[in-house]
């Protein structure tokens, strides 16, 4: 399939500084992609050269493999969503999402049956007459992607459009967009620095950092099997315990925890006796229990925190010489533990490990 989407080795320079660095990226069509990272990282940039707002200082852009690299935003077949939704004020609702359809000369029946398609299908059939003072956050937000969708682009741009909702809404729209996109089968493009949007939203997720690609791939993949230390400590809580290795059964690497053994997935490297390596131990894959686990990683500590937090209860457990463990507990569980010792457990199958970049290239 070809992609609708294509990034050949693009660099966009300011000045002296590189914003975006020898970017590789293809999309498939229907994907619902998101560019996800800290500010400054470049993603941003990535979608305004997409949207031909920003000119690549090299390389090349293609849209269903058409060249679109010095083509103006208003020639390419795409359409974008910003943060503040840009609405016309003085237009009714109807009027704002038939306002690209009326730049494209449709005649005035073909605009009525495509607007009354997109309001029926964020159901605000019942506002087309009122004007964006009179919605909510949330149906603003509604209409701004109903305009961005009525000339049937081949991707829709949004550049972190939830950011300005409230924390309930903001959460309730990443559901309402994603099944916006898989009805309408449209190739969306989103950007954020918020991982759990992404995690919620995207098929595919792309993370950056300093300009340059740092991993891609489905959520549960970035999640569950980071590929760096930044993507771990980005997406995610985690404990990063750097141990070295003393040895390997099969698929398991063995390692050296600061004098506790320790065994966690390979996740397809081929550590050898010696290497320094991270393992990756997600806060919600520890067990905590007043007596020693039956289970393979296990290491005695003591509790020097408990944060309530409703549907689950944070533990910071101190072990070792003063290392701190992240641990996350349904909160009857945490209750039961009453005194101050406890044993910290885990399973292989649900870490991995990663490269510690000071020893690995």
């Amino acid at each position: 399939m070809e992609p609708v989407v294509q990034f050949d080795n693009v660099k966009k320079c300011y000045g002296s500084h590189v914003a975006v660095d020898d970017l590789n990226l293809s999309i498939e069509p229907g994907k619902f992609v998101t560019l996800l990272g800290p500010s400054g990282c470049g993603k941003s940039t990535t979608l305004r050269m997409l949207g031909g707002f920003d000119l690549p200082t090299s390389g090349r852009i293609l849209l269903s493999g058409k060249d679109v690299t010095r083509v103006p935003p208003n020639k390419r077949n795409v359409n974008i969503v910003f943060q503040d939704y840009a609405l016309f004020p003085h237009l009714t609702i109807a009027r704002n999402i038939a306002f690209g359809l009326e730049l494209k000369g449709l005649d005035n029946a073909a605009i009525h049956r495509r607007v009354s398609e997109l309001l029926e299908l964020v159901q605000l059939q019942d506002y087309a007459k009122r004007l964006p003072s009179e919605l909510s956050g949330g149906q603003r937000q509604r209409v701004a992607l109903m305009r961005a969708l009525a000339p049937d682009p081949e991707v829709l741009l949004l550049d972190e459009p939830l950011s300005a909702l409230d924390a309930k809404l903001r959460q309730q729209m990443q559901i309402e967009l994603k099944a916006i996109q898989e009805k309408t089968g449209k190739t969306f493009m989103f950007v954020t620095h918020d991982q759990e949007e992404a995690l919620t939203m995207s098929d595919t997720i792309v993370v950056m950092n300093n300009g340059r690609i740092e991993q891609m791939g489905d959520p549960h993949t970035l999640y569950g099997r980071p590929g760096s230390v930044f993507v771990a400590n980005f997406i995610g809580e985690t404990n990063l315990l750097r141990s070295t290795v003393t040895g390997a059964e099969g698929d398991i690497a063995v390692l050296d925890w600061k004098g506790t053994t320790i065994r966690a997935e390979r996740g397809g490297l081929s550590p050898k006796a010696g290497d320094h390596l991270y393992v990756v131990l997600r806060p919600e894959a520890i067990q905590c229990s007043a007596d020693e686990p039956a289970i393979g990683n296990r290491v005695k500590g003591r509790i020097r925190q408990r944060v309530f937090k409703g549907n689950h209860t944070s533990l910071m457990v101190e072990v070792g010489d003063g290392d701190l463990l992240n641990a996350l507990m349904h909160p009857a569980e945490a209750v039961r533990l009453d005194g101050e010792d406890v044993w910290v457990g885990w399973s292989h199958e649900t870490t991995t490990v990663i490269p510690d970049r000071q020893t690995h290239g």
